[in-house]
């Protein structure tokens, strides 16, 4: 179905689509953070994407008994990084403005863009977007909260390792079955430090209420970002994250009311221009030789991986 809906739109627009589900859900969250923390957000986030994944999936024994060896170390390791990116920028977002954490977290795979980018004429762009991130993220400007600044370099660390890690996984599976292996990794590593917090103020409404941030996002960007990959180059998806920071401005500004300065919307300006540019040499043939998707899965075609958490 997924391919169906999204197959026929171009890479950049799914990414794209994704930023923004993205950045609603984080915006959104804000508010719940303070009523079952951050960890705790992020690990009910983390379950109940796990059961939508299970659910439209819905994984054999037999599919499961396919896995090789050599898969489990890379399943392992982006399960880890998606909890250590959901984790880290929800710590963040509540201490600093979201347009700042999500500018922060965008050094990760701006740095995975700018090594794998294997030419100069493409290595202007991660530079370029570097320069806008600079911008938005107003070094110079007071004092921030160092704490949400560790936060948020961490959610970019395992953002940088979770790009490389997804279009590994997705280049070994088919559809959306390493999302079915990934996520309640992800949601298992979280466990100890958002199972406490999570039961401090965890109310049916408030379950709801995260029912609907886990659509907006890890769930709905993972299949998008996914689909989007399996089209471009890691250097051209890295650098289309340059819009991130912007977005994280723009839903900041709607949604939160985090009015950013003139030099933040320069920022904004030399990111979006750094995507663009990215887009001119961004394509991607499939990989071949992916096991097979899941008996279920209408996303059945070889995949290079997404996307991203939040």
């Amino acid at each position: 179905m997924a391919n169906r809906i999204f197959g026929g739109l171009p890479p950049w627009s799914l990414g794209v689509g994704s930023m923004l589900s993205i950045q609603l859900s984080l915006s959104l969250s804000v508010g719940i953070i303070e009523i079952v923390g951050p960890a705790g957000l992020a690990w009910l986030r983390l379950v109940i994407s796990s059961m939508l994944f299970l659910l439209i999936a819905r994984p054999t024994l037999r599919w499961l008994r396919s896995i090789r060896r050599g898969d489990v170390l890379p399943v392992l390791g982006l399960g880890i990084a998606t909890a250590v990116m959901m984790v880290g920028f929800m710590g963040a977002i509540e201490r600093i403005p979201l347009g700042t954490a999500v500018a922060i977290e965008f050094l990760g795979p701006l740095t995975v863009a700018a090594v794998r980018s294997g030419g100069g004429r493409l290595l202007v762009w991660p530079i370029l977007a570097l320069g806008g991130v600079v911008l938005l993220t107003e070094p110079w400007v007071g004092a921030t909260d160092p704490l949400g600044i560790l936060y948020a370099a961490c959610a970019g660390a395992g953002w940088g390792a979770y790009v490389l890690l997804t279009q590994k996984v997705g280049d070994r599976f088919g559809g959306i079955s390493g999302l079915v292996l990934t996520i309640p990794i992800a949601a298992v590593v979280v466990t100890p430090f958002g199972l406490p917090q999570a039961m401090n103020g965890l109310t049916p409404m408030v379950l709801l209420g995260i029912a609907g941030l886990a659509v907006l996002a890890p769930t709905l960007p993972f299949i998008l970002e996914m689909l989007a990959l399996r089209r471009m180059t890691q250097t051209a998806f890295g650098t289309l994250m340059a819009l991130e920071p912007a977005f994280g401005v723009l839903l900041g500004l709607i949604v939160l009311h985090q009015m950013p300065s003139w030099v933040q919307a320069i920022g904004v300006c030399i990111v979006v221009v750094a995507g663009a540019g990215a887009q001119l040499k961004g394509k991607r043939m499939p990989v071949e030789g992916t096991s097979s998707a899941l008996p279920s899965s209408d996303i059945d075609e070889p995949l290079t991986g997404p996307i991203r958490l939040q």
